[in-house]
């Protein structure tokens, strides 16, 4: 357990910076299962919507470095060449 003043109040900030972590993965990884779904039912306009969706959770995570930028960039790739690849 902290003893000092700081280390007391650093541990609440871990505390709650890895609550608004775990919430935003949890928020992309919800966002990208449902972004798959739509695309094994391939339909388009639901496609879209939901890859929207996801950019936007994605971009978010990686603006609060929960997760780094280029993680973000290269799932937000991934997840348009799945799109591509299953809609022909």
């Amino acid at each position: 357990m902290p003893i000092t003043k700081s280390t007391k109040k650093a541990l609440r900030q871990n505390i709650t910076n890895r609550r608004r972590n775990i919430k935003r993965a949890d928020t992309y990884k919800s966002a990208i299962k449902d972004y798959k779904k739509a695309v094994l039912s391939k339909d388009a306009e639901e496609t879209i919507a939901s890859l929207s969706k996801v950019y936007k959770s994605l971009d978010k995570a990686a603006k609060s470095n929960t997760i780094k930028k280029n993680k973000a960039d290269r799932m937000k790739s991934r997840l348009t060449k799945l799109s591509a690849k299953n809609q022909t």
